[in-house]
């Protein structure tokens, strides 16, 4: 469906319309704000958070030439709103959501988690938690992927500009409960993109659990046949009890 925003953004619904009222995950799949990494980062895992009993739905937000910030920002919200303007037709309680992100999708659930460049600028509820896959973190060369920061910032992007997109530098108190993971074998996104958003995630005392698979690369989604294969029943587990 279309939820209205800067410019329409189509969300994937995965609702469970069982009567009951359910938590909702919100999915931004990766694709280095080039494409939509969907059935991988997408679809698959609703799928597999609908078997858990929870909700979800995957934002398909502003990528290539659109991708400019802060449009897949905006997208986000836009959705999040959206399905919280529907929530008693969506059978999801308001009051317990997740970002979820992989990849450069990482990276926008980063900045929607942010009070300064998310959720309280939008004027929506803080999420109750955060699940982040192999993230991009930073906009700051050399750590950066080239690639997502290129379409979202532009070729000669000011300091100013890389400053309020770098995850990292925006993470305080106000953070939701983030669960952070990645493998120490990626050659897409350095992994030290995750381990400077972990530091200060611990430095400004969010709660967080990571972890890191050696021989584990980039863009592995829902990871079958890999070490790190539970990593989204464990997710989801760090929700649960983030909200309780």
């Amino acid at each position: 469906m279309e939820y209205p925003g800067r410019t329409p953004v189509r969300v994937d619904e995965y609702p469970l319309l069982d009567g009951a009222r359910h938590p909702f995950a919100v999915i931004c799949p990766g694709g280095g704000y080039e494409k939509i990494s969907d059935p991988l980062e997408g679809e698959g895992f609703a799928r597999r958070l609908n078997g858990l009993g929870c909700a979800a739905f995957g934002v398909r937000y502003s990528v290539g030439r659109a991708a400019r910030f802060p449009a897949p920002l905006e997208d986000a919200a836009a959705a999040v709103r959206g399905i919280l303007a529907r929530a008693e037709e969506l059978n999801v309680d308001p009051a317990d959501y997740s970002v979820w992100g992989a990849s450069a999708g990482g990276h926008l659930a980063a900045l929607f988690a942010s009070e300064a460049q998310g959720w309280k600028r939008f004027g929506l509820p803080r999420p109750a938690a955060l699940v982040l896959c192999y993230p991009v973190v930073t906009m700051e060369e050399p750590l950066a992927h080239a690639g997502s920061r290129l379409r979202l910032l532009g070729a000669d992007p000011g300091p100013a500009l890389v400053e309020r997109t770098s995850a990292e530098k925006l993470v305080t108190a106000a953070w939701p409960p983030t669960f952070l993971w990645w493998g120490e074998a990626d050659a897409t996104v350095d992994p030290a993109n995750s381990r400077m958003l972990l530091a200060a995630l611990e430095a400004a005392g969010v709660r967080c659990e990571h972890v890191s698979w050696p021989g584990v690369g980039h863009g592995v989604g829902l990871s079958e046949g890999l070490p790190c294969a539970g990593w989204l029943r464990r997710a989801a587990e760090f929700w649960r009890r983030a909200v309780l």
